[in-house]
Parts: C-alpha cells; structure tokens; sequence
C-alpha cells in the first residue's frame, strides 16, 4: 500500500485524500448526523404529542369537574324527593298545576335503564286541544332542576281542524334510585 502511495504523483495523491476525507465526511453524515437529526425530530414530535395530550386531560378534568358537580346535584335533588317520588305522579301533579289534567291523551311510562347507581325512568305524555300559554306553564312546571325532571324529547303541532290550539307530545325523564330509600 505504501508502495501504490508513493507511486502517486501529488496531485493524485491530493485527490485521493480528498476523495477518502469525502467519504469519511458522507459516512459521518449518514450514520450520525443523520440519525441525530432523527431522533431530534422525534423527540421534539414526541413532547409536542404530549403537550396535545396533556391540554386535552386539563379539559376533560374540567368537563369532569362539570360532570361531578351535575352528578352530586342529581344525588342531592334524588334525596330531597320524597320517598314515594314517581315520575308518573310528578307529571300529573304539574298538569293540575298547569289547569291540562283534562287535555292529557295518555301518559305511558317507557322502560327504565339502569346508569351507574340510579335508575334512568321516562314517561311519554299526549296532550290534545292546548293553548301556547297553557302548553308554556305546563312545560315550566313540568322541567324541574329541584326535582332533577328533565324534558329529553318534543314535538308540537297545530291542531288541522283548530289552528289555534296545538297537540304535544312529550318525553320526560329523570333518576331515580334503584333501591327504596328509608328515611
């Protein structure tokens, strides 16, 4: 090898030298640069990854503390309630408050769903030959934060036959607890 060197003019010399600096240059470039450019670019993806993650746990922690609060108002509207509370009964009492008692169709109570540690009750109510106004108190009365009574569905439609009047049909809801509670 140093034979094949020394046969070499300068210039080819000089040439090769700057062909093995080249190489070794390349080499480097590729097998350390390179990857700590990659790994660089995956480390700053990965913290930027986590940051999206952490700011979304600081909003589900927020819509976790609402979800609390709303479920802690829910137990303590279900304990007020008497022991005897129906959804069913509630609605009737509203309706004679509200002077519809006489405009209900029917009232069907619709299957209970179990959710976590309370019962999910809904009843269906009709009522025909209504006012807005009479239709308006009935619903004010009727949707109740106190007695956690919410309406889930509606649909209201004028009478053909009496513009002036209007059929309701509407679901309403609430929780209840499984068990019978003893005061």
């Amino acid at each position: 090898m140093r034979r094949f060197w020394e046969q070499l003019t300068q210039d080819q010399q000089r040439i090769v030298i700057a062909g093995l600096v080249f190489v070794a240059a390349a080499l480097f470039v590729q097998f350390a640069v390179f990857p700590y450019l990659d790994a660089r670019n995956k480390v700053r993806n990965a913290i930027a990854g986590s940051e999206k993650t952490l700011r979304e746990l600081a909003g589900l922690g927020g819509e976790f503390g609402v979800l609390r609060q709303r479920s802690g108002e829910i137990r303590r509207a279900i304990e007020r309630r008497p022991p005897d509370f129906t959804l069913l009964s509630h609605l009737e009492r509203r309706a004679v408050e509200a002077g519809v008692k006489t405009n209900i169709r029917s009232i069907r109570p619709l299957r209970s769903v179990a959710v976590g540690a309370y019962e999910e009750a809904a009843v269906e109510i009709r009522l025909d030959k209504m006012t807005m106004k009479q239709l308006t108190d009935f619903l004010y009365l009727m949707e109740s934060p106190e007695d956690a009574v919410r309406i889930r569905r509606m649909s209201v439609e004028k009478m053909r036959d009496n513009p002036e009047y209007l059929n309701a049909q509407i679901q309403a809801w609430t929780y209840l607890s499984p068990t019978p509670r003893s005061r």
